[in-house]
Order: C-alpha cells, then structure tokens, then sequence
C-alpha cells in the first residue's frame, strides 16, 4: 500500500520532466532560429567606401573640365593684367606731365577725373569676371559631382551594398576613420566612370 504513493510520485515526476523538455526544446529551436535570422540580417548589411578625393583627381572629366576652365581664366587673368598695367602707365604719365609742366593743372585735373571713371569700370569688371568665373566653377564641380553620384548609383545596383560612403584625404578620412581595405571601392568606381566618360566622348 505504501509503494503506489511512490509509483504515483515517480510518474508525476516523469510526466513533469516530459512537459518541462516539450517546454525548453521549442524555446531553443525559437532562439536558434532567431538568431539564425539576425545573423542572415546581419550579413546581407554590407557597406563599402570610396575616397572622393582620388576618383576627382583621377576622373577625366574632372580633369578635362578643370583644364579648360584654367585656360579660360588664364586668359580672362591675362586680360585683366593687361588693363591694370594700361591703366597705372596713363596714371605715370599724367603725372610726370604734370611734374613736369607740360599739361595745366585743369587740364590734369580733367584727364585725372577721367582716369578715375576708368579705373572705377575697371574695378567692376573685375568683380563682374570674378563673379563669372566663381560660378563657372561651381557649375563644373556641381557637373562633376553629379556625374561621380549618378554613376555610384548605377553601380551599386548591381553589386547591392546596403550603404556606400564617401571619404576624404584629410587629418581624418571621415565619415569613415577605419575600415578594413577589401570595403575600399575607389578604384572600381574610377576605372568605371573614366569608362564610361570616354564611351561617352565617341558618341
């Protein structure tokens, strides 16, 4: 009579350990599957970066536009000189002919006024050309930026990086300070837009 208590107790306890492992068993195959999940989350994040400044300096278009923009205000700077010097050589000339009595003084003073008016036209069409040429600047590093975004864009469609940064040769190479090498797509991204500029100039 004493035993059945025992056996009941015995297949209480078994019943309890069966229920407890259906309990744990789902609860580890839910964490492992979880985790499996994150970790495949994980590794379809992937991110690459690109020094801006390289692909600039060794994109020709870039270098294309920046030459023919150099030209143009060498020639706009050579202009510009040749009217300065024009100008400080009439101003010599007034007066030394002043100093030296070949002109009256109304006269000098008229020639003198006029000399004024050119050089205030003068000093405005420098601020005209150097307006000028700022914003010919800007349109052509706004041309080649957009260029350099437009083709990163393509790019990516293709290799499907979940973020692709863009970094400098400064103090710091920000945003990114440190980075493994294999993530450094510079050279994929110049070698495509140089090749895609020169298909571009046959067309």
């Amino acid at each position: 009579m004493k035993k059945t208590p025992i056996i009941l107790s015995i297949c209480a306890l078994v019943a309890a350990l069966a229920a407890l492992a259906l309990t744990i068993i789902p609860c580890d195959k839910a964490s492992k599957a979880e985790a499996e999940a994150e970790a495949a989350e994980a590794a379809a994040v992937n991110f690459a970066y690109f020094n801006i400044d390289e692909v600039v300096a060794g994109y020709q278009m870039a270098i294309d536009l920046n030459a023919s923009f150099e030209k143009k205000a060498k020639g706009i700077n050579d202009d510009l000189e040749r009217r300065n010097k024009k100008l400080e050589n009439e101003q010599k000339e007034l007066a030394d002919k002043l100093n030296k009595g070949l002109v009256t003084r109304s006269t000098a003073e008229v020639q003198y006024s006029k000399l004024q008016e050119k050089a205030a036209a003068f000093q405005q069409l420098l601020q005209q050309k150097n307006n000028e040429m700022a914003e010919e600047q800007q349109v052509m590093l706004n041309n080649v930026a957009n260029a350099i975004g437009e083709y990163v864009k393509k790019y990516n469609e293709e290799k499907g990086f979940t973020m692709i940064f863009s970094t400098t040769s400064g103090l710091l190479s920000q945003p990114v300070v440190d980075a493994d090498a294999a993530l450094n797509i510079t050279s994929e991204i110049l070698e495509g837009l140089n090749g895609e500029y020169a298909a571009s100039k046959k067309k």
